[in-house]
């Protein structure tokens, strides 16, 4: 039964993520093959050559992308999204619905961007319990002017689904930056711990923190 074990476990270290990749790639083919929806039926690849081709649909969502980048990238392009986004801000449910997603991008996307560049240890859900989070923000706003402290924007996820998760303000001198990277960050969260990158030496958010009992910072 040992014999067995070994190599069985052996087996499945090969095929378990293999398998989930692989499922997690053909839910995200299915779904971009989507867009041929756009495509008139008469013109889809499967009405064209008799048969249908996974993947196409991926193409076709990169190309779309591709061009909506090379048609907003000029005046004339950055005239007719304003005009879209003027018509979009008569809309009372809708406007608010784009204008938070648009934020959201361009924070994402920006190259000066801050979300979801660094991974953080913070005390949550209460005091003693320690859990990986993102920063997304550390702009000043109301919350730190209603509140008096200097706090940032985390986002905490759930494991070992990441999509789902909290948005907590937290003080500085509550936070600890680590120096492990998102995606090493990523595999903790969804392997629940059991995966846990090189350990390196973590350093305060801020240097002048004193709290000798936190994680991270020297005594």
């Amino acid at each position: 039964m040992r014999f067995f074990r070994r190599y069985l476990v052996a087996g499945l270290l090969v095929w378990v993520p293999l398998g989930i990749t692989l499922l997690v790639v053909r839910m995200l083919v299915r779904w971009l093959d989507g867009t041929l929806q756009l495509v008139p039926e008469a013109y889809r690849p499967e009405n064209l050559l008799g048969f249908n081709i996974p993947g196409i649909g991926v193409v076709l969502s990169l190309l779309i992308v591709f061009v909506t980048g090379v048609l907003v990238a000029n005046l004339f392009g950055r005239s007719l999204v304003s005009v879209w986004e003027q018509l979009l801000a008569r809309i009372p449910l809708v406007r608010s619905i784009y204008s938070g997603a648009k934020q959201l991008a361009e924070t994402m996307f920006s190259e000066a961007g801050q979300s979801f560049r660094k991974v953080l240890l913070i005390e949550f859900p209460r005091k003693g319990l320690w859990t990986l989070a993102f920063q997304t923000g550390t702009d000043v706003g109301e919350a730190q002017l209603k509140t008096g402290q200097n706090v940032i924007n985390v986002y905490v996820p759930t494991t070992p689904n990441p999509t789902g998760g909290y948005f907590v303000m937290v003080p500085r001198e509550d936070v600890v930056e680590l120096d492990m990277s998102v995606d090493d960050g990523l595999k903790m969260l969804m392997s629940m711990g059991a995966v846990v990158p090189n350990s390196q030496h973590s350093v305060p958010l801020e240097p002048d923190l004193t709290n000798a009992s936190r994680p991270g910072q020297k005594s």
